[in-house]
């Protein structure tokens, strides 16, 4: 029998318990007959593992000066003031179920700053590439070409890789949710399609227009999202080897590319049209696909971490630098340029041809005169220096950014944020304003000079980004083709599996969300945090629901004057 000390009964400090205030003993069963068994607990009886009873030896602070010095005596507490004990004792706060859509709403997933503001890099730096001339007036690269040409559209692929990762769940799909992602990418990409064969008729030799090349982009990633990231990384440095030596084995017996806007006419004539987007044409998908791996590997990486921002920074600038090194290597020091001038003549370009796509770059392919072709580094040749360093480039901007957003200290965070803050808002809109600015360059609302042109072109993006972005949330073409994937995502869900509805407060609350930049992926559509994000089933998960500070100050006044009557973590011990 355990005994106390008969001055007062001892108060043991358990962690993270607070005590409710003394309140006259109320009494919820009648006493028991006499003889009879004791009256049944209103809760069950804490566990002695977690809640121990008090050693009477050892002292504790609450115990009076003579209490704590005085022996025990033989004084053993009755069964039944541990019952009454057991019965004031309050059970914590039990789990409350919601389903997995609805427990989802309040704890939606930020989007990553650095992410969107690398985006909206790139798009100014693809609109600079448009915009402005590519060179000087002696044939040198201009400055804007010279920083974006070709950097920026790989950018642009690999964020593409990272938002196709993101949409998965950042790691390998399980087949069982192969149907719901299947139709995603599906859609996303006859959208998308859609969309860029809508911009057929513009001029490309303006700018030529990237959405139709990504579509059959993301038709070729489907398998990919199926693999472990190991296989995923082995796969692309194995296109960025073999993909520009297929491509110079087989140019000559495919049909010469018109390097035109595809419109929906092109459809006519669907050989050609296939082996433009994929070989032939300005964005080969087929060599491009090295972009996509690199940045479905790089979107599976946990992004928040210092070390992931270092490595994509350090990586990306070996990558960059090795590159141009080992081109210019191999073409001044090892007779690589002289090759290729003796093969000029059996080559489909003229000299001044060859002369400017050894200065400024390609239309996607280089001639198979000569396989030192595969040694130039300059843009958009989608030779393995190419493809090779212009990933370089987009994964150093990428982790640029992440460690811009990382910086704690007080005024270059003020900094960082004024200059990050319109670059994501446009970043997480780009769909909107790429296709805006090929319309306006094409458009006889454009009659200003190059460099005004794209001065215009840069306030007005960052201004309505922010604005846009502030308001509405997602933009307007981002909307629709999430809308269109999700709609698709679900078809394809079995409906045993299908999430429930979401209630009208938690739409609202999610699009509040969305409007605060708190919520969505990177490139528009839904933040899933699964596998096969929201078409996994209606499984339920369980958690705790926040409670706001208000409601929290009325609890805590109210505990002040009766017992609460919902359960809590709190736990009595009663006096004698």
């Amino acid at each position: 029998m355990t005994q106390i000390p008969a001055q007062r009964l001892p108060e043991q400090r358990l962690p993270e318990m607070r005590r409710l205030p003394e309140i006259p003993q109320q009494r919820t069963h009648p006493d028991p007959a006499p003889g009879g068994p004791p009256a049944p607990a209103l809760y069950p009886a804490p566990d002695p593992s977690v809640y121990p009873a008090p050693d009477p030896a050892v002292p504790t602070p609450d115990m009076a000066p003579d209490a704590r010095s005085a022996p025990a005596q033989d004084t053993v507490r009755p069964a039944q003031e541990a019952a009454k004990r057991a019965n004031d004792t309050v059970p914590p706060v039990k789990d409350t179920v919601v389903p997995a859509k609805i427990a989802a709403a309040p704890v939606k997933r930020a989007r990553l700053v650095g992410v969107d503001a690398t985006r909206g890099v790139a798009l100014l730096g693809m609109m600079a590439v448009h915009s402005l001339y590519d060179s000087t007036a002696s044939g040198k690269p201009s400055w804007s070409f010279a920083i974006f040409g070709g950097r920026a559209a790989a950018t642009f692929a690999v964020l593409s890789g990272v938002g196709i990762a993101f949409m998965t769940g950042r790691r390998r799909v399980p087949f069982r949710a192969a149907p719901a992602t299947v139709a995603t990418l599906v859609v996303r990409a006859l959208a998308i399609c859609a969309i860029g064969m809508a911009l057929g008729h513009t001029d490309a030799s303006i700018a030529a227009v990237i959405l139709p090349y990504y579509a059959v982009m993301f038709l070729l990633m489907i398998p990919l999202v199926f693999l472990p990231t190991w296989l995923v990384a082995t796969i692309g440095t194995l296109v960025a080897v073999g993909a520009p030596v297929l491509t110079h084995r087989v140019l000559p017996r495919l049909p010469v590319p018109n390097l035109d806007n595809p419109g929906f006419g092109s459809l006519a004539h669907p050989l050609s049209l296939l082996s433009e987007l994929t070989i032939t044409g300005e964005y080969p998908a087929l060599p491009w696909m090295v972009y996509l791996c690199a940045g479905l590997v790089v979107g599976r990486l946990t992004l928040t971490r210092l070390r992931t921002a270092v490595a994509l920074l350090g990586t990306g600038l070996v990558l960059a630098v090795g590159t141009a090194v080992a081109s210019s290597m191999l073409l001044h020091r090892y007779g690589g340029l002289a090759h290729i001038w003796a093969a000029q003549p059996r080559s489909v370009l003229t000299v001044p041809e060859t002369t400017e796509m050894l200065t400024l770059g390609g239309d996607g392919t280089t001639p198979a005169s000569t396989w030192w072709w595969l040694a130039v580094n300059a843009p958009h040749t989608s030779t393995p220096f190419d493809l090779v360093g212009t990933t370089g480039a987009g994964l150093a901007l990428l982790g640029f950014m992440l460690l811009a957003g990382r910086v704690a200290a007080r005024i270059p965070r003020g900094v960082i944020t004024v200059v990050l803050a319109p670059l994501a808002a446009a970043g997480s809109m780009t769909l909107s304003f790429y296709v805006a600015h090929i319309l306006f360059i094409n458009s006889e609302y454009d009659p200003y000079t190059p460099g005004t042109s794209y001065l215009l072109q840069v306030i007005v993006v960052l201004l309505a980004g922010l604005a846009w972005r502030a308001t509405a949330g997602r933009g307007p073409l981002e909307g629709l083709v999430s809308a269109l994937a999700n709609r698709a995502r679900r078809w394809a869900t079995p409906a045993s599996r299908r999430p429930p509805v979401r209630p009208v407060a938690a739409a609202a609350a999610m699009s509040l969300g969305n409007r605060l930049g708190l919520g969505g992926t990177l490139d528009g559509g839904p933040m899933v945090t699964g596998p096969g994000g929201a078409a996994e089933g209606p499984a339920e998960v369980t958690v705790r629901l926040p409670v706001q500070r208000g409601r929290r100050r009325r609890q805590r006044a109210t505990r002040r004057h009766s017992v609460p009557d919902y359960p809590t973590h709190e736990r009595t011990r009663s006096r004698p």
